[in-house]
């Protein structure tokens, strides 16, 4: 549950209504799926310039568990 916590932390200082984050994980052998929802007013700041926020945020998840073996990848619902 690190990677929850990790991005929990990161997005938690990007965006204004803090307790409307919603991060749900699934797991299989080989994948950890983490999908982000965030307030409608909060999500020009996680999709700012053309999906710059999220990509870095990918980055940083996949380099926290290509540590441990397996393959991150973030979902954003809006």
């Amino acid at each position: 549950m690190q990677e929850v916590e990790f991005l929990k932390f990161i997005v938690e200082n990007l965006v204004e209504n803090k307790n409307e984050i919603d991060i749900q994980r699934t797991e299989d052998e080989m994948w950890v799926l983490l999908t982000l929802k965030v307030n409608k007013s909060d999500m020009w700041v996680i999709i700012w310039k053309g999906w710059n926020i999220v990509t870095s945020i990918r980055s940083l998840l996949k380099i926290l568990w290509n540590k441990i073996g397996k393959r991150v990848n973030l979902k954003v619902l809006d």
